[in-house]
């Protein structure tokens, strides 16, 4: 087979190209219901619920030995999660762990954000990883997260998502007056302390107010809430589009929404670890935040949460905590860094070195390296396994193709390859290519979306 070069759509047939379809119908549902990494989390594991997997604590709890068969999930602050099979070889001898990221760019609020300027309300916001800020001026967003109440009452919100509710929006200036900011880079055009977020207008009806619009909203929000203004301090609100996926095209052959990065290997990593029940070698599904800043903090693959989850699942298979076997399956594991590529655009071929990249529609995409220029910051997976892997997918009839990251001096990006790496386990990066990553919107087809899950399955068994 010759990579890069099999449009998928000619390798399958009607009955395959029924489930393309079938399983994106499910991928959108996975997308609408998780717009942040904790909506993400819950629903990766209700989904692993309702397949059979326990949670660790539970299992603690039981004081019962593990066994092949056994399905266990963690759960990292509800940020974060990591899914077993347990297989019938000895742990020590490694893994199969496919690792994801579920979360994506966006705007957070700051900490004090509500404030009235010219008899309008807006909230204040820090754009969270690599965006271009004049892509979020003139769109409708809704605004998703937690408040923690003084009484420590915790509040969920998720308002903008559905059609009887307001949405909220950054205001752009009109084309009549934007002499100075036409002649700007498109990165100074919009500022990230321009990135406010407009949230009202009416003013609460008492004179000797000062602020009364921004008076008004409270008294909206503690209605509802019962929170008042301190109480931003201790919330998590994202601001994110407010548009569910839709089919894109004629054909209806591709997905537009927000979070396919990294969303789709997210989703394609769960439904193949769910779809699996015995294996041979330990079947593992990594879901970490906080990829799009480095990986950083207690939620990010940076934290040892997995490393002190596995010494977990090596105690109640062993009936003993052993850091030597816990060493051992880590630096014998085989991993797939499921993190997006970026799929090849005729608008800006410029950017791109076209013997060296992934196309949509092309299928699943092998990535040996990511990093920026001089290959920095990346993994570079060996040979060895970059042709394990490519045998996996010929044997099973994927369609793959390879690729990197655009043009070596355009610039670059990464993934958390090179952080399982340290254990000394064999890495490469694998996932699906898309078109305007980091964009609100991206663009993903859905037959590369079914050519991961089936990569990852092949993978996993």
């Amino acid at each position: 087979m010759l990579f890069n070069t099999n449009n998928v759509w000619d390798k399958i047939d009607k009955e395959e190209t029924e489930e393309v379809f079938k399983i994106n119908e499910d991928y959108k549902e996975f997308l609408d219901k998780g717009k942040t990494e904790r909506e993400s989390i819950k629903e990766i594991i209700k989904r692993a619920e309702e397949k059979g997997f326990k949670s660790i604590e539970e299992i603690l709890k039981e004081n019962t030995r593990l066994l092949p068969g056994d399905k266990i999930y963690i759960n990292n602050k509800d940020k974060g999660a990591a899914l077993f099979v347990i297989g019938k070889n000895h742990i020590e001898k490694g893994m199969n762990i496919i690792g994801s990221h579920i979360d994506s760019p966006r705007l957070d609020l700051k900490q004090n954000p509500l404030y009235e300027d010219s008899d309008l309300a807006f909230l204040k916001t820090h754009y969270y990883g690599g965006v271009k800020k004049y892509q979020w001026v003139a769109l409708p967003l809704a605004l998703h997260g937690i408040i923690l109440k003084k009484s420590g009452e915790r509040i969920d919100v998720s308002i903008g998502e559905d059609h009887d509710e307001p949405v909220f929006y950054i205001t752009d200036l009109l084309p009549h007056l934007a002499k100075d900011q036409m002649s700007k880079t498109l990165s100074d055009g919009i500022t990230g302390e321009g990135l406010n977020i407009l949230v009202g207008s009416i003013p609460f009806n008492d004179k000797d107010i000062k602020d009364k619009i921004k008076f008004n909203i409270l008294k909206i929000l503690y209605e509802k809430y019962g929170i008042i203004e301190e109480d931003f301090i201790a919330a998590e609100l994202e601001l994110v589009p407010a548009e569910k996926a839709r089919d894109l095209g004629f054909d209806r052959s591709m997905v537009m929404a927000y979070g396919h990065d990294d969303r789709v290997c997210a989703y394609t990593s769960l439904k193949a670890i769910l779809d699996i029940e015995e294996v041979d070698t330990t079947a593992v599904a990594l879901f970490v935040d906080k990829e799009e800043i480095g990986s950083v903090g207690n939620t990010g693959m940076e934290a040892a949460f997995f490393e002190n989850g596995l010494m977990e699942i090596v105690n109640l298979l062993e009936g003993e905590y052993n850091l030597s076997i816990v060493k051992k399956s880590l630096s014998n594991s085989k991993a797939l860094s499921a993190d997006v590529a970026a799929g090849y655009d005729p608008n800006y071929s410029d950017a791109y070195e076209k013997l060296n990249t992934a196309f949509i529609g092309k299928g699943i995409t092998i990535v040996k390296y990511t990093g920026s220029r001089g290959k920095g910051g990346c993994n570079d997976a060996n040979s060895e396994f970059v042709n394990y892997v490519r045998s996996i997918f010929n044997k099973n009839n994927i369609v793959w193709q390879s690729g990197e990251l655009g043009k070596v001096d355009q610039g670059g990006g990464g993934t958390i390859a090179y952080i399982l790496a340290r254990h000394g386990m064999e890495v490469l990066d694998c996932g699906v290519p898309v078109l305007s990553m980091h964009a609100p919107y991206e663009v993903v087809s859905k037959a590369d979306v079914y050519m991961t899950y089936k990569g990852y399955k092949a993978f996993y068994c």
